[in-house]
């Protein structure tokens, strides 16, 4: 089946998204033919972390090191060139298929303690099309007898459909910032606000020549109560909105996409900061049977 597993696809009227086994990830999401989010091939394993579900921790944990009741935590180290645990257990595990319809499909894998992990959960994930675009909904079930500690996040890399990115303008949600060691990219500090600062994407800011891997903080709602992140020309672009327990987003522009010979742009919804586990800072706790769920989706922009 290749590194990605089984292709599961769904489709609304001239939407289509695919999705893979492995890693429960989305590899292509177009419209009418036009592609909303960077895709790679099913025989390619995922470049640069793309579609994939980050669970249970978004982004780095430094040193893979992390303290749970007294008990010091050594995770493996998945990011050797930095030495840390990076985006979670799930993007290498084969999901279950729980359901598939033609406009929605759903998937969940039961992970065990293992090293660095001491506790059971299993996580699902469904995605949706309407003809609102592309809704994610992800769930966490604590299966263990002791609370359970985790973060949710996701890695999309939103296209402004045939447009490039670098002639868009990046809006994003967030109010703070958050600094980080440059070379191991683990937070050396608290979130600082972006006011008056490059970092202001509020009202929108153009992204050529911005270079960011950046997690960014305080997301506020808008008056429908989602949190919303847009890539647009002209009004025209593609938004990723969520509920407002995703109130970090990471966004990261690589210099080229693979396989596209063009830059790109990450907008990565998450629950927590990097580093959460050892700063606790908003982190979602489940007590022993609870079971969370939390939302996001991708709208393609047309004007």
């Amino acid at each position: 089946m290749g590194p990605t597993g089984q292709q599961l696809e769904i489709g609304h009227g001239d939407a289509r998204a695919v999705v893979t086994t492995v890693g429960a990830a989305l590899r292509a999401l177009t419209v009418a033919g036009v592609p909303y989010a960077e895709t790679y091939g099913a025989d390619e394993t995922p470049p640069l972390g793309a579609g994939a579900v980050l669970v249970p921790w978004p982004n780095r944990v430094g040193g893979g090191t992390w303290s749970h009741a007294g008990v010091t935590q050594q995770l493996e180290v998945t990011e050797p060139a930095r030495g840390n645990a990076i985006h979670g257990l799930v993007r290498r595990e084969e999901w279950t298929v729980v359901r598939h319809g033609e406009s929605a499909v759903t998937l969940e894998v039961e992970i065990d303690p293992r090293q660095g992990w001491p506790f059971p959960f299993r996580t699902g994930i469904g995605y949706a099309l309407d003809e609102r675009g592309l809704t994610v909904t992800h769930t966490m079930h604590n299966l263990g007898d002791q609370e359970l500690p985790f973060g949710v996040g996701t890695h999309p890399y939103p296209r402004p459909g045939d447009t490039d990115v670098d002639d868009c303008e990046l809006t994003l949600a967030a109010s703070t910032v958050l600094p980080v060691d440059a070379e191991t990219m683990v937070p050396v500090g608290k979130p600082l606000s972006v006011e008056g600062t490059d970092l202001d994407f509020r009202s929108g800011r153009p992204l050529r020549e911005v270079e960011l891997d950046t997690a960014f903080g305080g997301c506020e709602p808008g008056e429908d109560g989602l949190v919303h992140h847009t890539v647009t020309r002209d009004g025209r672009g593609v938004e990723v909105w969520a509920e407002p327990v995703f109130s970090w987003v990471q966004v990261f522009t690589p210099a080229e996409f693979p396989g596209k010979g063009a830059r790109a742009v990450a907008v990565e919804p998450m629950t927590c900061p990097p580093d959460a586990l050892n700063s606790g800072t908003d982190l979602i706790v489940l007590a022993p049977g609870e079971t969370w769920s939390g939302r996001w989706g991708i709208r393609p922009l047309v004007g």
